[in-house]
């Protein structure tokens, strides 16, 4: 198939292993094994969707080698015993018949693991625990080093029994090998620790023990941490140095970054450009002479060609991209550029959920990440006529799948453009990549004839009624919450403290230049996602920031990722924080707050900011509720309209609406569950 990408289309060739294109799906672990440590049918599910969608080469999850004590994770799979054996075969089986080339990460946590969930005490090379206020871990014997050597090489044998092309070591990211390779948490005094050569003992008997079972033919990649971007962590020149005592061993490396208290680069922030590592990559590859694989935010595929085509990297490595659009690969290879579900970099249901709350991973923008959109297969038995308020995330998400399985969809919208919250909210030079999302949503409902879409339309009873409606999606949105404390909203109406679309008004409008921030007082109070956005403006561009919440900590249900950026950004630029601290009452220029101590104090501000949060946006709703309420006409609030969340919940409120078609005996789901 002629395409515009050949670099992405050209196959690759280590030993006797070929790769039908240089797109390599890395490896992200996603709760959704077994608690037994074997695959689930919808973890087999969702590889195979990834398969069938066109990746090159598939890296299965890290695979535990050692269980209990090696474990990540209370759902990881295992690879410790036969029996775990025939369901990877099975896998492998399929996802071989669809194209894909197949390996898989074999992995030890160490002092990763935590003994609530394995029931023993953590091990490492010493006692450093792997993040800060981490599980002490206790350093490892020679005797247990040596059993865990072995356990590899087994873990190994069983790879290249299973059928798999090729298999992974990790020896970044903080696990066990990490942890006896970077200085950072290897305090050792004997053989194991100290000199480089002694830290990479270790490793290279694994590697040694890996090789000496799989023989010469069968490819191994080690998956590294080229910066591991701590206080005393390996630099990028220590990497190529440490890298020659496992040379030998090794096939392909897989270039990434990070450790545990540098999160926000190993699974990158939302800010970091597409490719931003691929100089590290291309680093390895210069020392050593072998293909390298590279991952770091990939999600534009022009990015993706230029990076093949300058040969910095030999495959593009795409993990969070392939959990939102299992189809990029084809997409790309169609020419179907606008069609391409994005990654948006935002961490919440991947990293947020596996990493954060011990969740089954999500997505924000696709709502069906192992099952895959089957729903498409279905169409209504009757005419079904939806009338959508908002054309928001939420309300583009419910109106397209609607009118894929075939209803008449009706969008009102009373802005001039789509995608509400996330479009505004986009305009924050550190959330450009979150506009991928409307624009996505925009060009798919463009696609559908049976969806009409109205801008400048303000929603009314009379224009609701003229559609006839079976079903009418309420998806109206939030707007900032501003509390009943004295002077707070007077000192809103009168310009004195701002709300995050006043910010963003102003940011458009070229109020906040880099030099009119430097030495600014900036207070912003609430310290959840939206005030933390607006300190990520105004810090790195000289203001004195504070930060107030009454919880005890700032950013406290933030995404894992997004604390570690935010700890960064804070601790760089000296942002002052105060926690279990409350708003009393708002002047011209300061918030009153009282402290946890009981002090009343005065912040005084150039720039204030209110950013307590959300609540839901419902003007239309109790006249909906009174004109079709006696009706057969279903009303469906969904989104910020139910109450103020993430856009994920408001995307899979979106896809929901397939539950409200088969109640209203439109839909048959049980053709596809």
């Amino acid at each position: 198939m002629k395409t515009n990408y050949p670099a992405i289309f050209k196959p690759l060739t280590v030993k006797r292993m070929t790769i039908r294109n240089r797109i390599a799906m890395t490896p992200m672990g996603t709760n959704y094994g077994e608690t037994s440590g074997e695959m689930s049918n919808r973890h087999m599910n969702y590889y195979s969707l990834r398969a069938k969608g066109g990746v090159g080469l598939i890296i299965l999850e890290n695979a535990n080698v050692e269980y209990p004590v090696g474990s990540n994770g209370t759902s990881q799979i295992r690879i410790d015993h036969d029996s775990f054996m025939p369901r990877y075969y099975q896998l492998v089986e399929n996802l071989h018949k669809n194209g894909a080339t197949v390996a898989i990460q074999i992995n030890h946590a160490g002092a990763s693991a935590s003994s609530s969930r394995t029931g023993m005490e953590t091990v490492s090379s010493s006692n450093i625990p792997t993040k800060a206020g981490g599980e002490i871990p206790r350093p490892m014997t020679k005797e247990e080093i040596l059993t865990t050597v072995k356990k590899y090489g087994e873990a190994a044998k069983r790879v290249q029994a299973i059928g798999f092309d090729a298999v992974e070591i990790h020896c970044g990211h903080s696990y066990l090998m990490s942890q006896f390779i970077s200085p950072y948490y290897n305090k050792r005094t004997d053989e194991f620790g100290g000199s480089m050569e002694n830290r990479m003992r270790f490793p290279r008997m694994v590697l040694e023990e890996v090789r000496r079972q799989v023989g010469p033919w069968f490819p191994i990649i080690v998956r590294i941490s080229a910066e591991e971007r701590v206080p005393g962590g390996n630099t990028l020149e220590d990497t190529l140095e440490y890298l020659q005592y496992l040379d030998e061993f090794v096939d392909i490396y897989d270039v990434s970054c990070g450790l545990n208290p540098s999160l926000q680069y190993q699974i990158d922030s939302n800010y970091l450009p597409d490719g931003w590592r691929s100089y590290q990559a291309r680093a390895v590859k210069d020392k050593f002479g072998k293909p390298v694989i590279n991952a770091g935010n990939y999600r534009d595929p022009k990015v993706v060609e230029k990076i093949l085509e300058s040969g910095d990297v030999d495959m593009v490595g795409m993990g969070r991209g392939l959990i939102a659009d299992p189809d990029w690969v084809v997409k790309v290879q169609k020419g179907e550029e606008d069609m391409l579900r994005k990654c948006i970099s935002c961490n919440v249901g991947c990293a947020g959920n596996r990493i954060g709350v011990n969740h089954p991973i999500r997505c924000t923008v696709n709502p069906a990440v192992p099952e895959g959109d089957v729903y498409k297969k279905l169409k209504v038995n009757k005419n079904c006529n939806v009338v959508v308020i908002g054309a928001g995330t939420a309300g583009l998400e419910a109106a397209c799948t609607a009118a894929e399985v075939g209803c008449n969809v009706f969008v009102l919208e009373k802005q001039d453009h789509v995608g509400g919250l996330s479009t505004f909210i986009s305009d924050l030079p550190s959330k450009t990549r979150m506009k991928d999302f409307p624009k996505y949503l925009e060009k798919r409902a463009a696609k559908l004839p049976n969806l009409y879409l109205f801008l400048n339309t303000e929603a009314t009873i009379e224009k609701i009624r003229n559609f006839k409606p079976d079903i009418i999606v309420n998806a109206t949105g939030s707007v900032p919450v501003v509390p009943p404390i004295p002077g707070l909203k007077e000192n809103i109406a009168a310009g004195n403290v701002s709300t995050i679309f006043d910010m963003i008004n102003n940011l458009n409008a070229g109020k906040y230049p880099d030099d009119f921030c430097k030495g600014k007082k900036v207070v912003v109070m609430g310290g959840g996602s939206v005030g933390l956005d607006v300190i990520e403006y105004f810090a790195p561009r000289g203001a004195e920031c504070s930060i107030v919440d009454m919880l005890p900590a700032i950013g406290m249900m933030a995404d894992p990722i997004t604390k570690c950026s935010m700890r960064e950004t804070h601790d760089k630029y000296g942002v002052k924080e105060y926690v279990n601290t409350a708003l009393q009452e708002v002047k011209e220029n300061a918030f009153v707050v009282k402290t946890p101590e009981g002090e009343i104090k005065e912040l005084e501000f150039d720039l204030g900011f209110n950013c307590l949060g959300m609540r839901s946006n419902n003007p239309l709703l109790p006249a909906l509720e009174e004109a079709f309420g006696d009706t057969d006409t279903c009303i469906y609030p969904i989104g910020d309209s139910v109450r103020a969340r993430r856009i994920m919940e408001g995307t899979m409120d979106g896809r929901a609406i397939l539950n409200v078609l088969e109640s209203k005996g439109f839909l048959d789901l049980d053709e596809i569950r």
